[in-house]
């Protein structure tokens, strides 16, 4: 063994299909692309690319057969999606996106306390654009909790708590952060919250599929994941649940005929809307679940991404003579952060130039990402990638990258 497979331990074997191809046959992705950012987008396997197509074509050849019966299609789907979050299905509406779960909460809450929302400095974007929308609706203002990166799970709690008082109208807190690839302990501060009457929004964007059942044991008022990430669904398939008195008044973002129904069966009808991609979700799932089980599967996300986190660290070590690993407080699987050379990605804007410049330049999909003014690479592996991918990242691309931070400089 060399010193540099001392230094960054044994690769993982990759996982196969049940005939012994490789994994990433059963998806469709660009062989000309290594694509090392799952957590952005996902990735849809062939299987239930091929259901939604199925259902698509069932859509369009008796539209007027298919649209009154799709609300009983869905409150079925609901059932199936809430077996896999850990939710019950009475709780559980479909929205396209985690920020479009965060959006009907927003849309419904009237003022509460000094009008007052909390956040963190570690919360998705677009999510903290409406925290900050809904604020000033209230009269009210955003208190943004400072989290360490590195911090543990009681000095977590501990900053956000910190933040929460009497005129707390609305916490907002991240399961699983973007930007940063750690958990936030979302369980202790929804028992918190909850024991003060405050209502509590979790941002599970990334927890479905790589966190088993997410909502269980989960104190909160409201909780909204994507299963088109780290579950594989289709595009735009999301989950939003709710649970207490506040529920009764969360409705779509389209008005339809289903708005005098309870929740969450007025989520169901939506017009013309084409819901196979929610249908065709529990097709991804089983995929998974049948080829290699989610628990094999997270475990093998989980030492990939480690094993490509050590790799990519010391060809950027042996680049710039500094420690390029992280220490990230409360780690999640599947995903893990590498320090950038000075110079890279050091805002969101930057860091979303690299993230474009990469597939045409390097050959892959990587997420760059920023924070506290420091900008990482942040790995998300699913059971499709292959140590392969990340050695040729830490081969072909890091130099580049000290080429580009050379450039800054």
């Amino acid at each position: 063994m060399s010193e540099t497979e001392t230094e960054v331990g044994t690769a993982p074997r990759p996982l196969l299909l049940d005939d012994g191809r490789p994994a990433a046959r059963a998806w469709s992705l660009d062989p000309g692309l290594r694509h090392l950012n799952h957590g952005s987008f996902g990735a849809v396997p062939l299987a239930a690319q091929e259901r939604q197509q199925e259902l698509r074509a069932r859509m369009e050849s008796a539209p007027v057969v298919w649209f009154p019966e799709l609300p009983q299609r869905l409150a079925a789907a609901r059932v199936e999606l809430a077996a896999f979050l850990g939710a019950e299905p009475g709780d559980l509406a479909l929205v396209p996106n985690a920020s479009a779960g965060a959006s009907v909460v927003y849309a419904a809450l009237e003022r509460r306390g000094g009008g007052e929302i909390v956040v963190t400095d570690h919360g998705y974007g677009a999510v903290t654009m409406g925290a900050e929308r809904l604020a000033r609706r209230w009269g009210g203002r955003v208190r943004t909790a400072r989290v360490p990166l590195d911090a543990g799970e009681e000095q977590a709690y501990e900053a956000v708590m910190a933040e929460v008082g009497e005129d707390t109208g609305l916490v907002v807190v991240d399961q699983i952060t973007s930007a940063t690839a750690r958990r936030l302990p979302v369980e202790r501060i929804g028992a918190e919250a909850r024991r003060r009457g405050v209502p509590l929004l979790v941002d599970g964007a990334h927890a479905p599929g790589l966190i088993d059942a997410p909502l269980k044991g989960l104190t909160c008022d409201f909780w909204t994941g994507n299963l088109h990430k780290w579950g594989c669904a289709p595009r735009g398939t999301a989950a939003l649940v709710a649970r207490g008195p506040l529920r009764d008044g969360l409705y779509p973002l389209i008005d339809s005929w289903g708005a005098a129904d309870p929740y969450p069966d007025r989520f169901d009808q939506q017009g013309t809307v084409d819901a196979t991609n929610h249908l065709a979700a529990a097709t991804a799932l089983d995929f998974v679940d049948r080829t290699w089980g989610w628990p094999a599967a997270r475990r093998y996300m989980d030492e990939l991404a480690g094993y490509g986190a050590r790799v990519v660290g010391a060809a950027l070590a042996g680049l710039t003579g500094s420690d390029a690993s992280v220490d990230v407080g409360m780690p999640v699987p599947g995903m893990r952060l590498v320090r950038l050379p000075d110079g890279l990605a050091g805002s969101r804007l930057a860091a979303d130039a690299l993230r474009d410049r990469a597939p045409a330049e390097l050959g892959v999909e990587a997420a760059f990402t920023s924070f506290g003014g420091a900008g990482y690479l942040r790995l998300s592996a699913h059971v499709y990638n292959t140590a392969e991918d990340y050695e040729y990242f830490a081969e072909r691309c890091v130099p580049v990258l000290g080429e580009w931070a050379r450039a800054v400089w």
